[in-house]
């Protein structure tokens, strides 16, 4: 199977060959039509002179005027041209020196189209040694119904025909050879630069994505190519680099509460103890494993949710009755942590969305702003409309988000310097899957800092129709 390159230059070759021969046949039929209608048209005067001479004879007799009478050099000189007068039954009245006693043909066909009044012209391939073209021309002389027949040798135009096919068939090979080899340097210089992205775009592999393809420095299709590449390099990079903290993260967090497990089980069977020492040790180990099976149910969501096997249904869902719920619920573990949960004034937005998914998300966000906001704290959820989006709006009171923690906030196991370094929970995986369950929707999550102090998350989702 012939390959893409050798394909595109065969192609390449085909269409110039049929340019260049099209070409070359339409300027040698142009030609060829050209000096037959030249021919023709000489043949035709010739005819209608000697028909005018013949009008003024006036009974005199039917002559071809050859020669003038007198020593005066001749007026008419046909000696390539052949002519001939017949009557209305194709008897021949006179005719030319140069056809001795041979004469053009008459008929009955020629005479009965010529009867209508209608000029003839043929063509008389084996009338002599040479083909012949000829022309019938109807005449009256005398009240009598007569014919002028004008007869002119085609081998001079054959020759020139020939000249010019040869002429033609040399300037199409000339031309064939300048635009085919000027088309193979063009294909070979855009292949030879193809070739080139191709080997450099080889040597990139996952250990050095920060390399980039060299740009040609042109805006053709060539630069718009490695441009194109160049980008899709640059969001593996970010895939990769993304996926490597991913994982390293993941391990960390899945090693922590597998090395407290270890530890507390080790110390435990050290030696004997009593029963509630026990107890206690197993509540501690159910603790951390129900934190691990958390961990796991949120990586397989986030897992789900990238692969697009976790695709919530959506319905139409009161945001303010969902909002109220979900305060409910939060109610108790705002209460042991003297924090008032506020619904703000809201309009009845409705959106299209379902209802767990957004309360987890909701409820994700809350406790967010629970563990960051100080006793006696307030956090206030507010619904809103804004064009198409239905939003809901979460503000604590705590110590709101450093600026550089803001672009990554949303990354998955992203818990920022200052989280990290306290004894806050989590494993920085709520945001990351919050955002992920809101983007199913074909919304957003937007995080920022509050005038007044204290951090703001906006959720936005599509109004129902």
């Amino acid at each position: 199977m012939l390959s893409f390159r050798r394909r595109l230059v065969l192609t390449h070759w085909i269409v110039i060959v049929v340019i260049v021969a099209g070409t070359a046949l339409a300027g040698w039929w142009q030609l060829s039509r050209s000096v037959h209608q030249q021919l023709d048209a000489a043949l035709l005067a010739l005819a209608e002179t000697e028909a005018g001479m013949l009008a003024e004879t006036r009974g005199g007799p039917v002559r071809v005027h050859e020669r003038v009478s007198g020593t005066a050099p001749p007026s008419l000189v046909r000696l390539d041209r052949l002519v001939q007068i017949v009557d209305g039954r194709g008897q021949v009245l006179a005719r030319s020196a140069n056809l001795g006693v041979t004469q053009l043909p008459a008929p009955r066909a020629l005479l009965a189209r010529l009867a209508d009044g209608e000029t003839v012209f043929e063509t008389l391939p084996r009338f002599s040694e040479e083909p012949l073209r000829m022309v019938s021309l109807p005449a009256v002389a005398d009240g009598k119904p007569m014919a002028i027949q004008v007869a002119g040798s085609l081998d001079d135009i054959h020759h020139v025909l020939e000249a010019a096919a040869l002429l033609f068939g040399v300037m199409a090979a000339a031309l064939l050879a300048a635009v085919g080899t000027a088309g193979a340097v063009l294909t070979r210089r855009v292949f030879g630069a193809i070739d080139d992205v191709v080997r450099q775009a080889r040597r990139i592999g996952d250990a050095n994505l920060g390399e980039r393809l060299p740009h040609p420095g042109t805006p053709d299709e060539i630069g718009q190519l490695v441009d194109t590449l160049n980008d899709m390099l640059g969001r593996l990079e970010h895939a990769f680099d993304l996926q490597r903290r991913f994982t390293a993260d993941a391990s960390h967090e899945l090693r922590s509460p597998l090395s407290r497990l270890r530890m507390e089980i080790e110390v435990a069977l050290r030696r004997p103890r009593d029963s509630h020492e026990y107890v206690d040790t197993l509540h501690s180990c159910l603790d951390e494993v129900g934190r691990l099976t958390l961990l796991i149910e949120e990586l397989l969501m986030l897992a789900r949710l990238d692969t697009g096997q976790e695709r919530p249904g959506s319905n139409t869902v009161a945001l303010h009755a969902l909002v109220g719920e979900t305060l409910r619920r939060m109610s108790t573990a705002a209460g042991e942590r003297r924090i008032a949960l506020v619904l703000g004034a809201t309009s009845p937005p409705e959106a299209a969305v379902a209802q767990g998914p957004v309360s987890l998300v909701l409820a994700n966000l809350l406790d967010n702003a629970l563990k960051f906001s100080p006793p006696g704290g307030k956090i206030r959820v507010d619904c809103a409309v804004d064009g198409g989006d239905a939003l809901l709006t979460v503000t604590d009171q705590g110590p709101g988000i450093p600026e550089a923690d803001l672009p990554f906030l949303f990354d998955r196991f992203y818990r920022g310097a200052g989280a990290r370094a306290s004894t806050t929970e989590g494993v920085g995986l709520g945001l990351a899957l919050s955002q992920a369950v809101i983007h199913a929707y074909g919304g957003r999550i937007e995080a920022g800092n509050a005038p007044e102090g204290g951090s703001v998350f906006t959720v936005r989702v599509p109004l129902a129709a």
